[in-house]
């Protein structure tokens, strides 16, 4: 018995052992990593550190890494264009960090390959371990590099690095093309450091060509090879089902292998399936594994077709696309896991598929989220608008390429922007990627095309329409600047069917994402955003959402629905068209709702009545066909109907509503207040007054303006000195008044382009009036406005479009809906980015509550297409506000402004984006009703 429990435990420290040889086997045999930073801004470590100059400069203390030194209170700030704003004897603030850390080496590394890796520092960076130079100084602040460093360390004992590192380079070329740039500079280690050891014989790095014919081709770089050993490549599916595999022995000459296997009928990446597949590549010695490594990839084959189009595995795509600085306020450009989620994600919300990495490669995490969820993706070369010398490109360029070319979202790569293109580098890219890319040129400047592919920078709609009918492709790799509330998605509707229906449109890039807003530390945290520089995005800093968001996710629905509202013989048919590129329609499913809309007095929203969920019909990609909604037999009994549509993953796309009853239906109940008294009127010699249900309303015998309000129940309002025309003249002619059945009436007269305002108060307090003018020719906008104190504002609640407001070349993106929204003061792209913004143009609106510091009051239109105006604001205010406002502060429109963007404001320039952005051709007479209620209908006596 005692014999036999020893041979048991023998047995199980033998199966210890062999269990440990086997584990150790497989720890040697890959990378490992050590951390000598944090991995991230959330996740940092603790260095010592001294700055030259600056805040808390000169004298040593701690820093956390990963982190610019700037957002840890030393050093000072400079924006790339400093130079611009302060004069030519400006000097950027040219501090160096000196950083200083002991780690410890594990036993076991002693007979490894050592490297010290650094993802991105700011700019020249010096490296010493244990008083030695790793190496030469690195230029260039976005590029991985690496020091093999193993015969300096002590194994076993502590080891000293030390890094410094200089704010601006010593490269006149590298400051030309990183740092006199327009967005913010940084300084500091900013991305993580790290050891990595290897085995002597090691995989160094891979180039992969995955074709969507499931051809796979691979070469692998090999660090001292060792004859008669083996190259291996396996390749597995996202369920981990080994698909296919390929092998070959090599020499001590050997230093870079060629593999090639093919996968069956693989699964393909595409922005709309980004489908993966990994790669373990394995060096081995009779069998057992020396050095193993991992890629993730996905078979794809991207081609550009000059003269025809982009091709991805065969389709034609088009690209809808934003730029994107890497960024956060609190944290600069330091790498932070989050925002790369969090942007993707906003990205293919907005129904986009594609980024440009402007003006660098951005943190690999950021690739690996777009291959995992699915955007097109072009990585930059910096160069803002000056290029690296060929000197001090060139081994930057390689550190990018080597980096980044096995991700199947990079889609081309940009060979710096605007000028920042050093030609001798283009034909560089193709000798680190495997599957050559096409390099292309972001320039702001005819004749810089590449390779089949015009990238010119804000073109407008019709420039844009002659460079597709020429020799290139078109694909902006900047259009339609966002600053502010201009561009954007002003004038996208117009151009992105100018690029979908053109053969040579290949689509574009916004520029950009985010407002690039810096916590300021030196400044109390405020979030700078350098005047009219940086505050360039769809998005606020901390991606707060402006009014282009919605827009810009209906105008890049793939499921396009043009149907403005229901027409009367309506049985349920909605036309539609496929704007995917490979995903057919009965991929995607459907949801019908059946809504009514809350009332005044409720909370803001609408109640489900009735839904009923579909399948997309079969309509192939750029198709068009007609989605049949199975509504019930009583639907027209409802408010309104809307209609959601879904991705083959389940994603909304968009939700469409439609009002289903007319306005005149929906109001009939606000209008009917049972509330009823005499209506009396009383005159003097300059003021006629009626007054009904405690309202009293008075309007000047000299000009016909109401000129007062008051009531019995509360505060007299000051809403007054209207109507007057925004667009036209009126001359007041007379002023008559008399009794109409139970109510009252004041009608005046006019000369000029304004014929006759009617107005009539009823026994319930409701005031109607009913004006009617005639304009002849173009105009900004054309309607009637009123006076009434900004400041004693609070909010508003309405049934109409929203939340957002809207401009003539942005109506889309607003949905009908009953909303409410608190005053706020809002200048988009500025402090404190609280959206969506009060003031401004409202569309579609049926009713409209404001409530006041003096009580609330309510207008209302059974007129279609009513858009209301909210005091003062602007979409840009570069030299002068833009575009220019109606008089007065509350206006009733039939017509308002398109804008433009930061490239240009002029009438010239804003028609420049396109047939929706001219101004309003106006050739009529227009006759319209509006309903008031100074005070609040809903109180019954």
């Amino acid at each position: 018995m005692i014999k036999n429990y020893i041979f048991k435990f023998v047995l199980f420290l033998l199966a210890i052992s062999f269990s440990e040889a086997a584990w150790a086997q497989q720890n040697l045999s890959k990378k490992e990593i050590q951390y000598l930073s944090g991995t991230d801004v959330l996740h940092t470590k603790t260095w010592d550190f001294m700055v030259s100059a600056g805040r808390n400069s000169a004298k040593w203390t701690t820093i956390q890494v990963p982190s610019h030194w700037e957002q840890q209170g030393f050093g000072d700030y400079d924006y790339g264009r400093d130079d611009v704003t302060n004069g030519k004897n400006f000097r950027f603030h040219d501090e160096k960090g000196f950083y200083k850390l002991e780690f410890n080496v594990p036993a076991h590394w002693k007979d490894k390959e050592i490297f010290i890796v650094f993802e991105g520092s700011m700019t020249d960076t010096e490296v010493k371990v244990n008083g030695q130079f790793a190496g030469a100084i690195h230029q260039g602040s976005f590029y991985r590099f690496k020091y093999n460093i193993g015969s300096k360390l002590k194994v076993g004992q502590k080891n000293l690095l030390e890094v410094t590192v200089s704010k601006m380079s010593a490269d006149k070329s590298v400051n030309n093309a990183e740092r006199l740039a327009d967005y913010w500079i940084f300084g500091g280690i900013y991305r993580p450091v790290y050891l990595e050891a290897v085995p002597k014989e090691h995989i160094a790095w891979t180039a992969i060509d995955a074709k969507a014919s499931g051809a796979f081709n691979a070469n692998v770089y090999i660090n001292n090879p060792v004859s008669g050993h083996e190259v291996t490549a396996q390749i597995t599916d996202a369920t981990g089902k080994k698909v296919a595999e390929a092998s070959t022995k090599i020499t001590a000459k050997d230093t870079v292998v060629k593999l090639n296997t093919k996968v069956k009928n693989p699964k393909l990446w595409t922005a709309e399936t980004p489908n993966l597949y990994t790669v373990t590549f394995r060096v081995k010695s009779c069998g057992s594994v020396v050095y193993e490594t991992q890629d993730k990839f996905g078979f794809r084959t991207i081609e550009v077709r000059k003269q025809d189009g982009i091709y991805v595995n065969g389709n034609k795509i088009k690209v809808k696309g934003v730029n994107r600085h890497v960024f956060w306020p609190e944290y600069g450009r330091a790498t932070y896991p989050d925002a790369d989620l969090i942007d993707v994600n906003l990205i293919k919300d907005m129904n986009m598929n594609a980024v440009r990495c402007s003006h660098y490669p951005p943190d690999e995490n950021f690739l690996r989220v777009c291959d995992s969820l699915g955007l097109y993706v072009i990585d930059e070369l910096a160069g803002w608008q000056k290029a690296y010398s060929t000197a001090a490109g060139t081994p930057l360029l390689k550190e990018m390429v080597m980096r980044d070319a096995n991700r199947p979202s990079v889609l081309f790569w940009s060979n710096g922007n605007e000028g920042g293109h050093n030609k001798d580098f283009v034909d560089d890219f193709a000798k680190y990627d495997l599957s050559n890319r096409t390099v292309i040129h972001a320039h702001h400047k005819p004749g810089n095309a590449i390779n089949g592919i015009d990238c010119n920078h804000y073109e407008d709609y019709y420039s844009a329409e002659k460079i597709m009918a020429d020799t290139n492709l078109y694909m902006p790799t900047e259009f339609l600047h966002a600053m502010h509330d201009g561009g954007g998605a002003a004038g996208l509707n117009d151009m992105w069917d100018l690029h979908w229906n053109s053969k040579k449109g290949a689509g574009g890039f916004i520029w950009d994402l985010a407002d690039e807003g810096i916590v300021r530390t030196d400044r109390n945290n405020i979030i700078d955003v350098n005047g009219l520089n940086a505050a360039d995005g769809i998005v606020g800093p901390h991606r707060e959402k402006e009014g282009s968001i919605n827009s810009i996710r209906e105008i890049y629905s793939p499921v396009r629905i043009a149907l403005k509202e229901l027409p009367e013989n309506f049985k349920g048919d909605i036309e539609v068209e496929n704007r995917f590129n490979f995903t057919n329609l009965n991929q995607c499913s459907f949801k019908w709702e059946l809504i009514n809309f809350n009332d005044k007095n409720g909370v803001a929203g609408h109640a489900v009545a009735k839904q009923g969920d579909f399948a997309g019909p079969a309509v192939a990609p750029f198709g068009k066909g007609v989605l049949k909604l199975n509504l019930p037999a009583d639907w027209k009994n409802y408010d309104g109907l809307a209609l959601r549509a879904f991705d083959h993953t389940k994603k909304e796309l968009y939700r469409w509503v439609w009002k289903v009853k007319p306005n005149k239906t929906l109001l009939l109940d606000l209008l009917n207040d049972k509330a009823t008294s005499e209506v009396v009127m009383t005159e003097s010699d300059s003021i006629v007054t009626l007054k009904a249900n405690g309202i009293s309303v008075s309007f000047s015998k000299k000009t016909g303006l109401l000129v007062k309000l008051a009531n019995d129940k509360s505060t007299g309002l000051s809403f007054k000195n209207g109507p007057v025309m925004v667009s036209g003249n009126a001359q007041f002619g007379a002023l008559k008044h008399y009794k109409e059945g139970s109510s009252y009436v004041v009608e005046s007269s006019y000369t000029g382009n304004l014929n006759s305002v009617k107005w009539t108060m009823q026994p319930n307090g409701w005031l109607q009036m009913d004006y009617q003018y005639v304009l002849n020719g173009k105009y900004p906008f054309a309607g009637i406005s009123f006076s009434y104190p900004e400041g004693m504002m609070i909010g508003a609640k309405w049934l109409g479009k929203g939340p957002y407001r809207v401009w003539k070349n942005r109506m889309k993106g607003v949905t009908f809906e009953v909303y409410e929204s608190m005053y706020n003061n809002t200048q988009t792209g500025r402090a404190p980015w609280v959206y969506p913004e009060f003031k401004g143009y409202y569309s579609d609106i049926v009713w409209m509550e404001l409530s006041t510091m003096e009580g609330k009051f309510t207008i209302a239109s059974a007129d279609e297409g009513l858009f209301v105006r909210l005091f003062d604001f602007y979409a840009i205010n570069g030299s002068k506000p833009h575009p220019e406002l109606p008089v007065g502060d509350i206006s009733f429109l039939n017509a308002i402004p398109a804008v433009g963007s930061k490239m240009g404001i002029s009438q010239n320039q804003v028609k420049g984006f396109g047939p929706e952005s001219d101004l309003n051709f106006i050739t009529s007479t227009i006759k319209k009703t509006l309903y008031f209620y100074f005070g609040s209908p809903d109180v019954k006596e």
